[in-house]
């Protein structure tokens, strides 16, 4: 049996219904467009998923004519397009922990003058929700949507923290890839990050994500008895930080977080 019908007798078993071929390859494609750097060929997606040639040629132009997915100039690539752009600030804009923070990140971001952000966890990426941009002309924006992996950062490594090791250490893939030579990759140092990461009440992101930059990150735990899914930081440029203001900025990420959560 190949991956495939694992999934779908999976999908039988749990809920009961067997899942629809034409749903399952159109989900798969726009989110393979979605984690693309540059628009696809019609060869790239059907090498890369699998799929039949007549078949993903016939879902691509039914996307296109919807304004699901739109080609580039050449005719020959394909990318997202302006449907998906409204879905996603559609999701975002009903987003009850955004409604929540948004205040609270406009607030201190134009206190302070830093970039901030708002994320949540899906699988072992963190997902960004918002973003408060930084007044200062060097600054580092992940704008909503961008998806970046847990360990690497501070807001993955927070809500990491948040649980204990063998569930953190169930989110990660098999091989935990470096993004910059600061990257902690080795599972045994993960885990000791993790636990100073408790023990202090806010994660830091030392170059981990982006040389140059550090982050402090808090997990927004809303009780409810589950790990918390969602979490706050400031990104600053390690050129404006000295003691005295990364206390400053650490102190307003935890007022920020109890004034969110109560």
């Amino acid at each position: 049996m190949g991956l495939s019908e694992e999934q779908d007798a999976q999908t039988l078993r749990v809920t009961g219904v067997r899942p629809v071929k034409s749903a399952e390859r159109t989900i798969a494609l726009l989110e393979y467009l979605s984690a693309a750097d540059t628009p696809r060929s019609l060869r790239d997606i059907t090498s890369d998923l699998g799929f039949p040639r007549a078949s993903a040629y016939a879902l691509l132009m039914t996307l296109v004519q919807s304004g699901w997915v739109d080609p580039d100039d050449t005719g020959s690539g394909y990318r997202l397009g302006i449907r998906a752009l409204r879905v996603g600030a559609s999701y975002v804009e009903h987003d009850d922990v955004v409604r929540r923070a948004q205040r609270v990140m406009d607030e201190i971001s134009q206190e302070w003058g830093e970039t901030v952000h708002l994320a949540r966890l899906d699988a072992h990426e963190i997902v960004y929700l918002a973003t408060c941009i930084s007044r200062h002309s060097l600054a580092v924006v992940s704008r909503p949507g961008r998806r970046l992996p847990c360990w690497a950062t501070g807001l993955g490594k927070a809500l990491l923290a948040g649980r204990t090791w063998e569930e953190a250490e169930a989110l990660l893939p098999e091989t935990v890839r470096a993004r910059t030579s600061h990257t902690i990759t080795d599972r045994a140092e993960l885990r000791e990050e993790l636990a100073r990461v408790r023990e202090r009440g806010y994660a830091i992101d030392e170059q981990e994500s982006t040389v140059g930059l550090r982050c402090f990150a808090v997990a927004l735990d809303f009780g409810g008895g589950g790990a918390p899914r969602e979490a706050l930081s400031f990104s600053v440029p390690i050129v404006r930080l000295d003691p005295e203001r990364e206390r400053g900025i650490v102190g307003a990420l935890l007022g920020a977080r109890d004034r969110i959560v109560r």
